[in-house]
């Protein structure tokens, strides 16, 4: 079975190098990068990811408006989204959760736990138990 693959948009660079080594070798996934909203819209289009893990924060195209983007292009709007934020707030979670996003997880995130967090948000539980039991 091929490895699900996973779009991360995260303009810091630190962040995007942590989750795609985190998902890369403990979910066993291919992981795509972008450093921005419109580098992630044009990879999702191109590369048809299974999901996108998407920071709130970013300047120029912020998660939430590049999340109404994806969702008014027929190639993406399907896409399962996951919103990493450092804002946990209740009425912002709720202000995200109405985007219709499979999950919001907090930021600063564990990088051992993080395939299993997007596992478990999109029901990837069995295949990312499978990967770490083949490691």
């Amino acid at each position: 079975m091929p490895a699900n693959k996973i779009l991360v948009v995260d303009y810091e660079d630190d962040i995007r190098e942590i989750a795609q080594m985190s998902l890369e070798e403990i979910g066993g996934w291919q992981v795509i990068a972008a450093n921005c909203g419109a580098q992630g819209i044009a990879k999702a289009e191109a590369e048809h990811p299974d999901a996108i893990l998407l920071d709130v924060m970013m300047p120029e195209m912020d998660g939430p408006t590049t999340v109404l983007k994806l969702r008014e292009r027929p190639a993406t709007k399907n896409i399962p989204v996951i919103l990493l934020t450092a804002k946990v707030q209740a009425m912002d979670r709720q202000k995200f959760a109405a985007l219709g996003v499979a999950a919001i997880l907090a930021k600063p995130f564990d990088p051992i736990l993080l395939p299993g967090q997007i596992a478990a948000a999109l029901g990837w539980e069995d295949q990312a138990n499978s990967a770490s039991a083949g490691n």
